[in-house]
């Protein structure tokens, strides 16, 4: 299972991503341009020591990302998705793609995925955090495909 994130603009986000993909053994795919400087104290910061225990690979552009999924499928998560997350089957292969904080992805790059997918919640707020919003795919799509990491 792997985590991509499209352009992200916050290193904070970004950091907590790839807490999260160590605690959970997800690797973690940054598609470029970063909002930020990726030695940005922010980053380790906010991943502490975490960022030594998740295999990070970051790539040029869309198309270089998109070169590398062989026959995996790219679920993007987006508050445009017509299915719930909780109404589908993932499997262990499987790459969670989350847009830039401000815009989301394009779409072209939408178009170039193989589910939208939505995370329920009140219609009176617009989105979750990039972050918590990775943590709530992450664990469903684990939990289902029992790769949880088992309790130490």
């Amino acid at each position: 299972m792997r985590i991509a994130l499209f352009e992200p603009e916050i290193a904070q986000n970004v950091g907590a991503v790839l807490r999260l993909g160590a605690c959970m053994g997800a690797a973690v795919d940054l598609i470029e341009p970063l909002g930020f400087a990726w030695d940005d104290r922010r980053v380790r910061r906010t991943a502490m020591d975490y960022i030594d225990h998740v295999a990070i690979v970051r790539h040029p552009d869309f198309a270089a990302f998109r070169a590398t999924l062989g026959g995996n499928r790219l679920l993007l998560f987006t508050t445009k998705g017509g299915r719930s997350l909780y109404d589908f089957a993932f499997r262990e292969n499987d790459v969670l793609l989350f847009g830039k904080e401000s815009a989301g992805v394009p779409p072209a790059v939408a178009g170039a995925c193989d589910e939208r997918l939505r995370i329920p919640m009140r219609p009176q707020v617009r989105s979750m955090n990039l972050a918590s919003s990775a943590a709530v795919a992450l664990g469903e799509a684990l939990r289902q495909t029992g790769a949880l990491p088992p309790l130490a």
